[in-house]
């Protein structure tokens, strides 16, 4: 264990650092086992809540699924037989998700809770790849039932995501025909669900471990029956480092206007162009 290297920090260094600045541990002593067990559990606990978080997290997925003509749901999570979220498709950090999605360990990552954006990719063997089209993403059931015949099969044009646990249903409209078409969903990256160990190592960025310790340390207090006091550091450290990670994950998509309220182009006779 080395919390001063990064690369071989482990789940042990930021638990007993949180401790530490929670004020449940003096300098020099080493943690009782029932304490760095409670501090893991909140660990992993507050890492899930954050994957509920846009800005929080630090990269985007890709996953993709060939049509084969079905008229129910594919289905999204870990295991699944059409999108296995264990499974790095698209992703940089595959390594991550071998270790924490599965892997040798039994831990498997959890199906998404929405899907940021979709597309609609009709295959071909021309030489520039696939021709891809945006799918409109529906936010609600409610809206997808206002589809007067959901069973039509021809070109898709809208998507709805169903995040049912433990595998989210993807619904699609019209539902593409077999073989010929794709069907991509854009999700956020997982973070991990479950450490195998205190030893594991924390494959994070590393802007994340500050964030990790300060946001612990405010939520271990209560257990110890500690509070905030004058002079006292850490919730602004919480309330900073979350901010970094905000600002450092923003991704503003550019602006769109719809076409219903979009204008037709106006003509300029001293330039002979549209505006």
């Amino acid at each position: 264990m080395a919390s001063n290297n990064p690369l071989t920090t482990t789940v042990y260094d930021l638990c007993r650092r949180a401790l530490k600045d929670a004020g449940a541990l003096g300098v020099g002593q080493t943690p009782l086992a029932e304490d760095i067990s409670d501090a893991w559990d909140s660990m992993q606990w507050m890492l899930q809540q954050w994957e509920r978080a846009r800005y929080l997290i630090y990269h985007l997925v890709t996953y993709t699924v060939v049509s084969d003509g079905r008229i129910t749901p594919y289905l999204v999570g870990p295991g699944s037989l059409d999108i296995d979220t264990n499974v790095p498709a698209g992703n940089f950090n595959s390594n991550f998700n071998n270790t924490f999605g599965g892997g040798n360990f039994g831990f498997t990552t959890s199906r998404p809770n929405r899907i940021e954006s979709a597309f609609f990719a009709q295959l071909n063997s021309i030489p520039q790849g696939p021709i891809k089209y945006p799918l409109r993403v529906l936010n609600s059931m409610e809206d997808y039932n206002k589809i007067a015949l959901p069973n039509l099969q021809t070109f898709s044009l809208v998507i709805f995501y169903d995040p049912a646990v433990p595998l989210g249903g993807l619904y699609v409209w019209p539902w593409p025909q077999s073989s010929i078409y794709s069907i991509g969903i854009i999700c956020r990256e997982q973070l991990p669900s479950a450490f195998p160990s205190l030893q594991s190592i924390i494959t994070l960025p590393f802007e994340y471990f500050q964030a990790i310790v300060s946001n612990l340390a405010i939520a271990l207090r209560p257990k110890y029956g500690l509070g905030t006091f004058p002079g006292d550091l850490v919730p602004a450290a919480a309330k900073n480092s979350l901010n970094v990670l905000r600002k450092g994950n923003t991704a503003i998509v550019n602006l769109t206007m719809p076409k219903e309220l979009g204008r037709d182009g106006l003509y300029n006779i001293y330039s002979d162009q549209t505006y």
